[in-house]
């Protein structure tokens, strides 16, 4: 009884929630000019959102401290913006260092900064701190965090300037003191989480004519390299995407294996490794490879490649983190697919590939009842968005990826 009331239950919400016609010309208030929204300046000790900084409403968990010598310091980039004064009290320059999403909201403030206030610019006080001057755990550690002025330090402006901060997209915006605004945001393994699970466009598949396809270019009723349930290889069609964001630039972790195999995944991405000890070249038993997220991949762990028409075990070497553009999802009939030589499940966010194929099902019988799987243009699908909902609502937090729970980004 379960499943058939769910496949009612999805298919009504594919009429409510899919667009009633996409790019069919203006719907209701064309033509009318949207009236500016008054920007309201936030009050001393006031911060926005209402919840803890380091909540998922807000900037998320802390993950531990950077340092120079630490592998995550390369997460870090430097912002020389010339419209932003550094501080930089130290004259390390630390205070430019922080990860891509901050430098993204601190450039956007910055723009914001002298439109309002001509001849003004933005000014940093503090950003990255690896000497220890704040409190333990704060997100200055992760150069996740600034704390800001105007070039002018004209205090009568913190109050707008604050508000600018939480227009500009920064997670958690604070008034902080009268000399400073404190803002920060969440990490960017986060951030590359919350679309699911996704490939950068320059993926490769394969297609039923064996020729190679980069997957920004895929389309749905293509068919495409994938696996059985019985690890045999067979040519799935794709019936739709469950994100798809040509544009979006995202953090990707990247494997590479000694068979020279390299593949990207956003974190809560699941993917196929082999249990226990693993040799590379050999060819894995029935049952052998275990699906879990990309992030908790590790060196030493094997994937499945694909040798010509077969498939053998490849050791991973490394794992790193890189930012490209393009987040695309396809959906297959077998809910796997190979891309660029590797197997890997068309799935994210729970760790189990067996029950989101399950929770799937009903997109697929939709599809061959009616040959589709409901409107759906650029974005995360509507039926990704409804499970994900119920999954929160019916599972245990720790069934989900950490960094896979929803959280409005801006």
């Amino acid at each position: 009884m379960l499943l058939p009331t769910l496949v009612t239950f999805l298919a009504g919400c594919a009429f409510l929630l899919s667009p009633v016609s996409e790019g069919c010309g203006p719907g209701r208030g064309y033509g009318k000019r949207r009236p500016q929204r008054k920007l309201v300046p936030l009050a001393y000790k006031q911060f926005s959102p209402n919840v803890a900084e380091k909540t998922l409403g807000a900037s998320g968990r802390y993950e531990g401290k950077i340092t120079r010598n630490s592998e995550r310091f390369k997460e870090l980039t430097p912002n020389y913006n010339p419209d932003i004064i550094f501080k930089d009290e130290e004259n390390t320059g630390a205070d430019r260092m922080m990860t891509q999403r901050c430098k993204d909201k601190l450039n956007s403030l910055a723009i914001s900064v002298m439109n309002l206030w001509p001849g003004v610019r933005l000014r940093v006080t503090e950003g990255w701190d690896e000497d220890g001057h704040h409190s333990e755990e704060s997100l200055h550690y992760e150069g996740r965090a600034v704390d800001i002025t105007t070039s002018d330090r004209d205090r009568n402006k913190y109050a707008m300037l604050a508000r600018l901060a939480v227009e500009a997209g920064f997670d958690w915006v604070y008034y902080e003191s009268k000399a400073h605004i404190h803002c920060s945001v969440k990490s960017d393994h986060s951030v590359a989480a919350k679309s699911g699970g996704c490939f950068p466009g320059v993926a490769q598949v394969t297609l039923e004519s064996g020729l190679q396809k980069a997957i920004r270019d895929l389309r749905p009723g293509e068919r495409v390299l994938a696996l059985t349930d019985q690890d045999e290889l067979v040519y799935s069609e794709v019936l739709t995407f469950l994100d798809r964001d040509p544009q979006s630039q995202k953090l990707f972790y990247t494997l590479q294996t000694e068979s020279g195999a390299r593949l990207s995944l956003t974190a809560a991405h699941l993917i196929f490794v082999s249990e226990g000890n693993c040799s590379e070249g050999t060819v894995p038993a029935l049952g052998e490879l275990t699906a879990v997220y990309t992030s908790d991949v590790r060196p030493g762990q094997c994937v499945l490649v694909l040798d010509g028409k077969s498939g053998s075990l490849s050791r991973v070497t490394t794992v790193s983190l890189r930012q490209m553009q393009g987040v695309f999802a396809p959906l297959t009939q077998q809910g796997t697919l190979v891309v660029d030589g590797v197997v890997v499940s068309c799935y994210a966010v729970v760790e189990q590939h067996s029950l989101a194929h399950w929770a799937f099902t009903p997109l697929r019988l939709m599809h061959s009842w009616t040959g589709t799987t409901g409107g759906h243009g650029d974005g995360v699908h509507w039926y990704s968005r409804v499970l994900h909902w119920l999954g929160t609502l019916l599972l245990d937090t720790g069934r989900l990826h950490p960094l896979g729970v929803a959280q409005n980004d801006r």
